[in-house]
């Protein structure tokens, strides 16, 4: 296969290499197959939790969150946070 990187990423893939980052313009291109690779695998992992979470709000498992239900846990988080700073403060006396 032959690969034919723009000007831009050329220039890039030399500065890349005479900083030592790489040995060669193979290098280069084989890490940045790696971490298109990995990329893709991380969206696979997105994907299949999507279609999974839709899979489970078919079948009624989900829970609906309205506007109260949103500020009652901010709420409460906000409340644990200030309990668990004056816990803090209370400890360094």
């Amino acid at each position: 296969m032959n690969v034919h990187p723009s000007p831009d990423q050329d220039r890039l893939i030399r500065k890349a290499i005479a900083a030592g980052r790489f040995n060669s313009a193979e290098d280069a291109i084989m890490d940045a197959l790696a971490l298109w690779e990995e990329r893709e695998h991380r969206r696979a992992d997105v994907l299949a939790a999507i279609d999974e979470a839709e899979t489970s709000l078919a079948r009624g498992e989900g829970q609906a969150i309205t506007q109260e239900a949103m500020r009652a846990l901010t709420e409460g988080v906000k409340q644990r946070g200030r309990a668990g700073l004056s816990a803090e403060r209370h400890d360094r006396r």
